[in-house]
């Protein structure tokens, strides 16, 4: 669907259809390796969501009491992201 380049020099692939797909994100910064995966701090980055009108949808995200941070126009559209009252980050995007 979409690969390009990503956050912190990483490399981000979007996997999947026009509806649905997954982000995989990979950094380019070394890591020291976890002796197994239940030593490893990994976990959900962030939920998105594609919407038709983007502005429409900020309006409704700050009405609801949140605060809306990383706004961009990139390739392939235009985003910004929230967290939520259990500091879960989304990500709203309109290709």
């Amino acid at each position: 669907r979409w690969q390009g380049a990503a956050l912190g020099s990483g490399q981000s692939v979007h996997v999947g259809g026009e509806v649905r797909y997954i982000a995989l994100y990979c950094s380019n910064a070394a890591t020291a390796p976890a002796p197994d995966s239940y030593h490893c701090l990994s976990g959900l980055n962030h939920i998105g969501v594609v919407v038709d009108d983007i502005g429409k949808v900020e309006r409704r995200v700050q009405k609801a009491g949140f605060t809306p941070h990383s706004h961009a126009d990139y390739t392939p559209g235009r985003r910004f992201y929230f967290n939520d009252q259990d500091g879960i980050e989304y990500e709203v995007v309109q290709y």
